[in-house]
């Protein structure tokens, strides 16, 4: 029996688990926490692989130098390296994009791709993590049952700046597109929700639906 770790600790990631359970005879342990995500903790379980769907911090490349870890981007690579891709693809207007899986290197984002598939990106940003939950359900069996070669990047490389708080302030857009892009892209736990600013009051929006192109409830 083979052990392999899923780390993620967002919420959107328990059905993920429990399906992963299931569906394997193999044993499967999930990390939610940092701490908890040392060389030493690695060592101690020696997982065949390392499968992560959402990570936000740097993985230690003892780790990824003795254990093979793959994560999973939702851009199709090489083009969007880098931090909050979601936003980042919706605020460029995308209203599709890839999930590739990857195999975790020194580089941010850089290294040899095991497969790639599609994602839409309608709806809010939880709707769509959940969506791509489910991609990569089927991904990672794919990878268990052919276990394919990563291959080397092809393309022209772009990168993605990692969002900042302030930039959730929606003072300055113009359109109702935008407008509604700008909400729904932000509405997930653990972001921070699209706002204005008045005088005395910080508001902040959820929900987005744009009404017959002139309209926006929220």
């Amino acid at each position: 029996m083979k052990t392999f770790i899923l780390l993620t600790n967002k919420v959107w990631h328990d059905a993920l688990f429990e399906q992963l359970k299931r569906q394997s005879n193999d044993c499967w342990i999930r990390i939610r926490n940092k701490k908890d995500f040392t060389y030493e903790k690695i060592k101690s379980l020696n997982p065949a692989k390392i499968f992560i769907p959402h990570w936000s911090s740097i993985i230690d490349a003892e780790i990824f130098n003795n254990f093979e870890c793959i994560v999973f981007h939702m851009t199709d690579l090489p083009f969007g390296r880098g931090g909050s891709p979601l936003q980042n693809l919706i605020q460029q207007g995308h209203q599709s994009t890839k999930i590739s899986a990857l195999k975790v290197e020194k580089g941010i984002d850089t290294g040899p791709i095991y497969l790639k598939r599609d994602l839409s990106l309608e709806g809010t940003a939880l709707q769509i993590f959940e969506r791509a939950a489910a991609v990569i359900e089927k991904m990672i069996i794919e990878i268990l049952e052919k276990d394919p070669t990563p291959l080397p990047q092809e393309g022209e490389i772009t990168i993605f700046k990692r969002r900042k708080p302030e930039q959730s302030d929606f003072s300055n857009l113009k359109g109702l597109d935008e407008l509604y892009n700008h909400i729904r892209m932000l509405d997930c736990e653990g972001y921070p929700n699209a706002y204005l600013e008045t005088e005395n009051f910080k508001i902040e929006f959820i929900n987005a639906d744009l009404k017959n192109k002139n309209e926006i409830t929220a």
